[in-house]
């Protein structure tokens, strides 16, 4: 049997009580966090029962807006012996926003039930709606942060939780979370998504694309009359997937991240209002999603996707395009000597039972945004099988959000007294 690299982390996992990270998990699946702006629904219902959660601890939790209703959760504690000046802080982050559930009908359990059972092979199981995707993870960091405070009142370090809203589309909670300044004293953070607990050293780039093609419209009999933008997005699609087939070849499939990909995933024709068969239309509309790892440049693929546009409207006259990259989420690899790497991988083998096991997360988190805006070394971690978020009947084995939360405390004290 592997041992803890000290006895303070050995007692912070055995800290670890199942049964409060079951009802913590319960807890948050039980409440809808859907942001839906027709129906009026938010985070904020998620984000006070964490600040209730964290009040209970006699800790301060502030709820930080980072739009209207939507609230971030920052809560610190400090060990008695933390000097900011000398001592780490160590972030745990996770997110309160869920996908939609879609038509409930279709799922076994009722997808905010929060119904727990036992099934054969998996021991208890959680079912729900972000059972996974994160609010296991969530779970996870208090549960954590709850059995640090009681075998390390007096640790040289401070953890910060950063429960943020937004993270299933444009971020905009860990973005508030940067921008407001609660990132610039964090010197590692633990990201904790869904990733079967594996060590995610890598994550995927993001890019996300809207591509105008205007033509000239004109009746369908008469398609010399006009110019057709729909011939304009079926050899962009074409150029694109030659592209995507050269950086294939380039680069190789990553060893935990796989292949890069350029997916058109949306195509609409016309770009708005009501099609008609005998119209060709003036203007198409293309969403591309474009996933990059190491070795790959954004800026340098913007520049091509602009290059091949050009090329195509050089060689059709009146064909115009407009490409609008509106979202760039950088790739991101953490060094394997960095410091919080090191603590996890030396309290892994005592808390899982296997030497570390690593992967890496074919999407972005909001971890993304801490390592390339402030350069904060992350690494994804977490319960959770990585295909069932966003599926109808998502689950998590509670054995594995245990599991999660003796690893983010052993991590913990090791990280952060390894530095006094």
């Amino acid at each position: 049997m592997s041992t803890f690299p000290s006895d303070l982390a050995e007692r912070a996992a055995a800290a670890v009580d199942p049964t409060r990270v079951a009802e913590l998990a319960q807890g948050l699946v039980r409440v809808r966090s859907v942001y839906d702006a027709k129906a009026g629904t938010t985070e904020a219902a998620a984000a006070a029962y964490v600040a209730q959660q964290l009040e209970a601890l006699g800790l301060a939790p502030i709820l930080d807006e980072a739009a209207p209703n939507r609230p971030n959760v920052i809560c610190d504690w400090e060990g008695s012996g933390f000097d900011p000046a000398k001592h780490r802080t160590l972030m745990f982050e996770g997110h309160t926003d869920v996908v939609t559930e879609g038509d409930p009908s279709k799922w076994k359990v009722p997808p905010f039930e929060g119904r727990i059972e036992r099934r054969a092979g998996d021991g208890e199981v959680l079912h729900g709606r972000g059972s996974a995707d994160m609010k296991a993870g969530v779970a996870a960091s208090i549960a954590a942060l709850e059995a640090v405070m009681r075998v390390a009142p007096d640790l040289t370090g401070r953890i910060r939780l950063g429960i943020v809203a937004d993270e299933e589309d444009m971020m905009l909670g860990i973005k508030a979370f940067i921008n407001n300044g609660w990132g610039d004293a964090v010197d590692g953070c633990i990201v904790a998504e869904p990733e079967e607990n594996e060590l995610c050293l890598f994550q995927k780039g993001a890019m996300r694309v809207n591509v105008r093609v205007v033509g000239v419209m004109s009746h369908g009999a008469m398609p010399y009359a006009g110019v057709n933008p729909n011939r304009g997005v079926a050899d962009f699609i074409v150029a694109l997937r030659e592209y995507e087939r050269r950086e294939q070849a380039r680069l190789g499939s990553h060893e935990y991240l796989g292949l890069p990909w350029l997916t058109p995933t949306i195509v609409r024709s016309p770009a708005s209002g009501e099609a008609q068969l005998n119209v060709m239309p003036e203007e198409a509309y293309l969403a591309l999603d474009i996933r990059t790892v190491p070795g790959q440049d954004h800026a340098e693929i913007e520049a091509e996707l602009r290059r091949i546009a050009a090329e195509l409207e050089a060689g059709t006259e009146r064909l115009r395009f407009h490409i609008d990259v509106f979202e760039s989420r950088p790739w991101t690899q953490t060094a394997d000597d960095d410091p919080l790497v090191r603590a996890l991988e030396s309290v892994y083998p005592a808390v899982l039972g296997t030497p570390p096991r690593y992967g890496g997360v074919p999407g972005a988190t909001d971890g993304t945004f801490l390592w390339a805006w402030l350069n904060i070394p992350i690494v994804t971690v977490g319960p959770g099988d990585r295909t069932i978020p966003h599926q109808v009947d998502e689950f998590v084995r509670l054995r594995e959000v245990v599991t999660s939360a003796r690893l983010y405390a052993a991590a913990a004290v090791t990280y952060l007294a390894s530095h006094d």
